[in-house]
């Protein structure tokens, strides 16, 4: 493998690094807030269940993705839901967060769930999070120039390798190194917004590589591998995360119940 290819391969991977590190402190804090009412023994079993679901279902998508990722229509389903899910939690996050607030303070208690009740419940979010974790890594991989690896179904060897390291990297923190990044979003809030601008930017990056599909030839085919292309779409990415660490508000207490929520987890 030429140095120019390893050094763009090793970027990109960078790149999924942190932004996986920044998902998965978000999803952390959900699970955290999800398994909070059980006793502790209980809450790192629901946890560690959730997260063994959580694996094999990456598992499994990423091999069912290797087969499925030149079918245009995957693309463009992945697009969209990448870019929905990324206006999803900003507007819920900034605009409707005052309503939010005020619905709990009038809302009745409500019983709690079971414990396996919860396990099904941080299964399902799991699984919704490998999704996100999953598509952003091949919306990412996609464009990378072609390898002589051996290809894996329909992939280049290289482009799984990408995807492979991007889908298990979000268990991976979440598991062991998600306190930093909890920490990190708890004191730049701001850096979670940042995040999922990433994610729909990302979405646009995959919704530029279905319109050069040969079959569609919206765009032209060579489009999403143009220099042209990379480089606008990298700039804006390191634009967004810049402009999410200096303008996040710096937040000098940080909660403690939130960190001992996220560390017993």
């Amino acid at each position: 493998m030429e140095l120019s290819l390893v050094l763009e391969y090793s970027w990109v991977i960078l790149v999924l690094i942190v932004l996986e590190g920044l998902l998965a402190a978000d999803n952390a804090l959900v699970l955290a807030v999800m398994v909070k009412h059980l006793p502790e023994e209980k809450r790192k079993k629901a946890l560690f269940y959730g997260l063994a679901g959580a694996f094999l279902f990456r598992f499994a998508s990423l091999f069912a993705i290797s087969f499925l990722i030149d079918i245009w229509q995957l693309q463009a389903i992945g697009a969209l839901y990448l870019m929905f899910i990324a206006v999803n939690h900003i507007v819920r996050k900034v605009w409707l967060r005052g309503h939010e607030e005020v619905a709990a303070a009038t809302e009745k208690p409500v019983k709690k769930a079971g414990f396996w009740t919860t396990v099904l419940k941080v299964e399902i979010a799991d699984i919704a999070f490998a999704v996100d974790s999953i598509l952003a890594a091949v919306a990412i991989a996609v464009s990378l120039p072609k390898t002589n690896l051996p290809t894996i179904g329909g992939m280049d060897g290289g482009h799984f390798i990408v995807v492979f390291i991007g889908g298990f990297m979000g268990v991976v923190i979440m598991r062991f190194a998600a306190n930093l990044f909890v920490t990190l979003l708890q004191k730049k809030p701001g850096l979670e917004i940042a995040a999922f601008l990433i994610v729909g930017w990302v979405g646009v990056k995959l919704t530029v590589f279905t319109l050069s599909h040969p079959t569609l030839a919206i765009l032209p085919e060579g489009f999403a591998a143009s220099s042209a292309w990379k480089i606008t779409f990298y700039v804006v990415l390191i634009g967004i995360a810049v402009a999410g660490w200096f303008l996040s508000k710096e937040v000098e207490h940080v909660e403690k119940q939130e960190k001992n929520d996220v560390t017993s987890a």
